[in-house]
């Protein structure tokens, strides 16, 4: 078999004041150790992640990266032995790019034997070895990463974690990167009389409310128009509800970001769609402003307008 290649550097990386600040994480491990599933969480997360990139193209990868105008401010590169034997230049990318004042943190995950074997077994998938003795296969990679486990910034054994408990892992670990607006809260209104939205999480109703569509004055308006907002909170009922309602979300979207959840759909219905219901994610829109999430808003059905009935 011939010698392996040396790495071959012709691209020369920007100068490090133009990548000053940026950190990239590479992912790597053990086969089965739960690659994929970080690797999803923390895009749902807002890191821009690049899957089974082999050694040779990081650099390449990186220098194009800061050389973009567009501004990643979140980079995850997953490379381990699916790249063969190129995966033996990997230590010595690693090397020339930290000389080159490039900032690396690499997140190694590794799982006990048995687990592996279990979670090979239950996926049916093949190890990418493929010998034809999964532990083979095993033991063999965990010698091949035995210095790259060693050169690893952060590692995780995953043997003993369930999904949950890893997230909050990498949460804790992470810090810095995941913990800013790591929840999009979309605030949905609607109408009953247009079906409830399919990608609903919690569904509110507020039919009980007075409905401005019968007052002559207002129907014409919807719930962003001020008449309409002082029209429904003029009602007791309609502000003692709302305390309740902002009282619970304010409670519930930490334990949801801490149970990992990347999307969270809040709808609130009326009859049409139009006044309760618009008036109501108009006033969340602005009281959680202060949580730490990304909030965005959805009148699906304040254009389907409705006939005025006559009293």
């Amino acid at each position: 078999m011939s010698e392996t290649p040396p790495v071959d550097h012709p691209s020369p990386v920007p100068p490090a004041e133009e990548h000053q600040g940026k950190v990239f994480y590479i992912l790597t491990g053990l086969s089965g150790a739960g690659k994929s599933l970080v690797s999803q969480f923390l895009e749902d997360q807002g890191f821009y992640c690049v899957d089974n990139l082999p050694p040779q193209l990081i650099e390449k990868f990186i220098e194009l990266t800061i050389q973009s105008r567009k501004t990643l401010r979140r980079i995850l590169l997953v490379c381990d032995v699916r790249s063969g034997t190129q995966f033996k230049e990997f230590l010595e990318t690693v090397a020339h790019l930290e000389k080159e004042g490039i900032r690396l943190v690499i997140l190694f995950l590794e799982a006990k034997n048995e687990v592996l074997v279990r979670r090979f077994s239950e996926t049916r998938r093949r190890h990418p070895l493929n010998s034809g003795s999964l532990i083979e296969d095993i033991q063999r990679e965990r010698d091949l990463l035995a210095d790259v486990r060693s050169r690893a910034d952060l590692r995780i054994d995953t043997s003993a974690l369930s999904v949950q408990q890893l997230k909050q892992k990498l949460q804790d670990l992470l810090t810095d990167d995941v913990s800013v607006e790591r929840l999009v809260l979309v605030l949905t209104s609607f109408g009953f009389k247009h079906g409830i939205p399919v990608e609903a999480d919690l569904v509110f109703d507020v039919r009980f409310l007075p409905n401005p569509h019968y007052i002559k004055t207002i129907s014409h308006l919807t719930g962003r128009d001020t008449p309409v907002q002082e029209y429904v909170f003029s009602h007791p009922i309609a502000q003692d509800f709302y305390d309740r309602l902002l009282d619970m979300l304010r409670f519930l979207i930490p334990q949801y970001i801490q149970e990992g959840k990347s999307l969270l759909t809040i709808a609130v219905g009326c009859t049409g769609g139009q006044h309760r219901s618009v008036t109501m994610v108009e006033r969340l829109l602005e009281d959680l402003r202060a949580q730490k999430v990304k909030l965005l808003t959805n009148h699906r059905d304040i254009e389907k307008r409705q006939l005025v009935l006559p009293l």
